[in-house]
């Protein structure tokens, strides 16, 4: 305690944007200066929140804090993008969200019109999820201080017997389907921070997860490893899974679900969909004889009507995504070093 940081630990002597950004930077700064002193065996599972044993119980515990600016978007906002968020990694935990905390700071100066608008709207998004804000803490800072308001939400739920969500049960041959189509929030979030003037309606995928999630679940328990791929998008969330299991993951562009509009902008504007975040889609690995029936079950629900198989677990190239692109060429998928789009959660 009380020793100077040795710079080499994340070989940048301050913070930059980018360690925020669930990319590479994101990676190293966790790795090497949060873990180091913190790890221990729950933390070091690198999933979307703790899984533990309390009496006969098995519970899941995750926190977030959410920063987006502006706080009002395209289909949605900050308070709803929090509600939503906590109980979607409870749920991509295996878990049934209960109860969630949530924690204001607010700048001075701001808007108690705005800020009722937000407590509605979680209100509104805590009974969609079916969970009960229980606990909470409110903080004022000095104007300017805060860019209006940030809001922190933790949550926990139980774990039903049966379930074990874990990247140590990854095998090869395990098929990977996302729920539906990509890089939805992000572009919204860009739209309305830009004022871009898109000749179509953007709006983010902000949805909970866990009622989806459950209906898996319940028929298919064997679930092996579940991500929502927010900051960084879907590569960063494959690449940790790579890294994380020590086997490969192929993928294919052409099976990967994605709005011709938004991947219109993408181009326009030099953005790699797969790098986007997104707020209201999971990812599946699961045991291939499984992948058919998981894939119906997902689209009965409008939240996942444009489900699709995306690619499979392989034992070559360990720790690394590898796209099949459009004209069957093989493109290798880094997890991004910064972020294309900073505070977009």
């Amino acid at each position: 305690m009380g020793l100077v940081c040795p710079i080499p630990l994340t070989d940048y002597d301050k913070i930059l944007m980018a360690h925020g950004g669930g990319g590479t930077l994101s990676h190293q700064l966790i790795q090497k200066m949060f873990f180091s002193h913190f790890n221990n065996e729950l933390l070091k599972t690198e999933h979307d929140g703790a899984g533990f044993s309390f009496g006969n119980q098995r519970i899941a515990f995750t926190t977030d804090s959410y920063v987006v600016r502006p706080i009002f978007f395209p289909g949605g906002d900050i308070g709803e993008l929090a509600v939503y968020g906590t109980v979607n990694d409870l749920a991509v935990c295996g878990a049934e969200p209960l109860y969630i905390s949530v924690g204001f700071i607010i700048e001075e100066g701001f808007s108690m019109d705005e800020l009722w608008k937000i407590v509605q709207s979680m209100k509104a998004a805590a009974d969609r999820a079916s969970v009960k804000i229980v606990t909470g803490d409110t903080k004022v800072v000095d104007r300017g201080k805060g860019d209006k308001i940030y809001v922190n939400t933790s949550g926990v739920g139980i774990i039903p017997q049966g379930v074990e969500i874990s990247n140590s049960r990854i095998k090869p041959g395990d098929k990977i389907i996302i729920s539906g189509k990509i890089a939805e929030h992000g572009i919204a979030i860009l739209s309305a921070r830009e004022e871009f003037e898109f000749e179509t309606s953007v709006k983010s995928d902000t949805a909970p997860l866990n009622h989806l999630i459950k209906k898996v679940l319940e028929k298919y328990p064997d679930i092996h490893m579940m991500r929502d791929p927010t900051r960084g998008g879907v590569s960063s969330v494959l690449n940790e899974i790579a890294k994380k299991s020590n086997l490969g993951i192929s993928i294919r562009e052409t099976e990967i679900p994605i709005a011709q509009d938004i991947k219109a902008i993408c181009e326009i504007l030099g953005l790699d969909p797969l790098y986007i975040a997104n707020e209201g889609k999971v990812i599946m690995l699961l045991p291939s004889e499984q992948a058919d029936s998981v894939l119906q079950i997902l689209k009965s629900d409008p939240l996942g009507e444009h489900a699709a198989i995306i690619g499979e677990v392989v034992e070559e190239h360990h720790g690394r995504v590898v796209m099949e692109t459009t004209i069957g060429s093989n493109r290798i998928v880094d997890m991004l070093s910064g972020e294309q789009l900073p505070r977009i959660c």
